[in-house]
């Protein structure tokens, strides 16, 4: 499907942190999208994942290497909401997952030597990150956590032998890689995350089996459910402290959150101007739809949520950009962002009438879509009780 909205482009205002050399690298980042992801897009939504030749021109041009951190984040604000507007959030859950989400962990707490190992080859495209954290039993409560990796010799030095379960990753069969949740200390009663690792699991290790799990939305996510039937994995791919993944969870889930909210901020975006191209091109009766005062109000109010959510993304970047981002912010731009891209799949399907709900139109893209943003990376209920808690 074409993702040409109308003659009339909405003009969001710049947000106060963001300054014309921001600007640019929307106009790169926007045309590079434009010339590699938007003409393939439907193939991989039809496929289900992006192709593998999709994701080295990604890197070729520099789009999976941005920075996780630093004055440098705001230009990655820019492109995770450029993303976003593509109107395709299955790639653009793929495409953050990778270049933002699963590699965290590697930035923030791998060795040097992991860091060597992996980071070159996923910036070029070349080796795909993948998250593993959610399991059949654990999602956004992961007390009980199943997946075991038995620790081998002394103490862990002859590595790990992994067993267990996870589903709903995204990448899942392009993997090269799983940054993985694990128990690596076995623990008496209800004891949260006590004695949880992260490892890092190559994808291509003998007793990983992946399957496919097609979603409703995200279609070209790639989400697949993941099992390790006695996969060795050595030492080295042991990512931070050992049964301290609690402290790096707490940290790095605030990051995932900020990168969904810019994402879904993006989506919103593009979601919006196909609506307000629709009932202003749209006749009913003989006049545009958006002569009717209460579709005129919708679109309206609609927009003025979005600039909101909007400049509350780029405030909430800012504070990670000068490391200052706190679990209250991020929970609640992810909540925001993902409940407004509901609101704006709904209006959207809703005035294109039955135009909009066939299967290969757009608006019926963005509402199969818009469910699973307010549900990975922290269910909306999860994030309420932190945005209370954090009060």
């Amino acid at each position: 499907m074409s993702t040409t909205t109308g003659e009339r482009t909405a003009r969001p205002h710049r947000p106060p942190h963001l300054t014309a050399e921001h600007e640019e690298t929307r106009s790169r980042v926007r045309g590079v999208l434009g010339d590699v992801v938007l003409p393939q897009a439907d193939a991989w939504e039809r496929q289900g994942r992006v192709s593998a030749e999709g994701w080295r021109a990604l890197g070729a041009h520099g789009l999976l290497d941005f920075a996780h951190d630093g004055e440098e984040f705001l230009h990655s604000a820019v492109l995770l909401e450029e993303l976003g507007r593509t109107g395709y959030a299955g790639i653009r859950a793929s495409v953050g997952v990778h270049a933002f989400m699963a590699l965290s962990y590697v930035r923030m707490f791998g060795t040097a030597e992991l860091r060597a190992t992996l980071l070159p080859a996923a910036a070029r495209g070349e080796r795909i990150a993948a998250l593993a954290i959610s399991e059949p039993d654990a999602g956004s409560d992961l007390r009980h956590l199943s997946t075991r990796a038995e620790p081998l010799g002394d103490g862990g030095a002859g590595g790990f032998r992994v067993d267990g379960r996870k589903c709903h990753v995204a990448n899942g069969s392009g993997a090269g890689f799983f940054v993985t949740l694990v128990k690596t200390r076995r623990t008496s009663g209800d004891r949260g995350l006590s004695g949880a690792s992260l490892l890092v699991i190559d994808a291509d290790a003998p007793g990983v089996t992946r399957t496919p799990q097609p979603m409703t939305g995200w279609r070209s996510a790639d989400v697949c459910r993941v099992d390790f039937d006695d996969v060795r994995v050595p030492a080295n791919a042991l990512v931070g402290r050992r049964d301290m993944a609690l402290l790096h969870l707490m940290k790095a889930l605030d990051f995932e959150r900020l990168v969904a909210g810019l994402l879904a901020v993006g989506g919103v975006g593009y979601c919006l101007e196909l609506l307000d191209g629709f009932v202003r091109r749209h006749r009913v009766k003989d006049v545009p739809l958006g002569s009717h005062q209460a579709v005129r109000h919708r679109v309206a109010e609609l927009t003025g949520e979005l600039e909101l959510v909007r400049t509350y993304a780029y405030h909430a970047a800012q504070l990670h950009a000068q490391g200052r981002l706190d679990t209250r912010t991020a929970s609640v731009l992810k909540l925001k962002a993902t409940e407004l891209a509901v609101s704006a799949a709904q209006a959207c399907v809703q005035y294109h009438g039955a135009r909009g709900y066939l299967e290969d139109a757009a608006a019926a893209r963005l509402y199969r879509d818009a469910m699973a943003g307010t549900i990975a990376a922290g269910a909306s209920e999860l994030m309420r009780d932190m945005i209370y808690d954090t009060h």
